[in-house]
């Protein structure tokens, strides 16, 4: 069963995990510096906050589903391949802690929404993806564009670069 996700950035860390630890009943599952996560049952949610990395401002970062399998995102991405809504296809990307393959699209208002598999942990927050489209661009979705999502070229959200801090 797929679990939908949603990742919010914050200013305040620790109060936010204060807030959302008592609105969901339940202490995050992963901790780092920077983030947070609670993977729920009920509503079947994986929760994740964050501080916003290259100037982006707090509130919803972005929608997504999780699945259990590859099979599962595959099923996914082909959906989006026809909506014609994919900007950015990511394979072995190391994102939010996690090891993972991914597809980002747009709704047509723009939001950004994240399909992925994760098969693995990792010790850092963001690393670059083992494929070379997406080796340069980073995690938590590509900037949104005005554009149709076919023609833009992919960019970064919530991993530092070199235009960040």
């Amino acid at each position: 069963m797929n679990r939908f996700h949603v990742h919010v950035h914050v200013i305040d860390l620790d109060a936010n995990i204060r807030f959302y630890s008592q609105l969901f009943g339940a202490k995050p599952t992963v901790v780092k510096p920077d983030y947070a996560k609670w993977m729920l049952d009920d509503p079947r949610v994986n929760f994740a906050i964050s501080n916003p990395h290259d100037g982006k401002r707090p509130g919803v970062a972005h929608l997504g589903i999780q699945t259990e399998s590859e099979q599962a995102l595959a099923v996914i991405g082909d959906r989006l391949k026809a909506a014609d809504a994919v900007t950015l296809a990511e394979t072995g990307v190391t994102c939010c802690y996690a090891q993972s393959d991914k597809y980002w699209a747009e709704d047509p208002q723009g939001l950004a929404w994240e399909t992925f598999h994760t098969h693995g942990e990792a010790t850092s927050y963001y690393a670059p993806a083992n494929n070379a489209a997406a080796a340069a661009t980073a995690c938590c979705a590509p900037t949104s564009s005005a554009s149709k999502p076919a023609a833009r070229e992919a960019t970064t959200c919530c991993a530092p670069s070199a235009q960040c801090c």
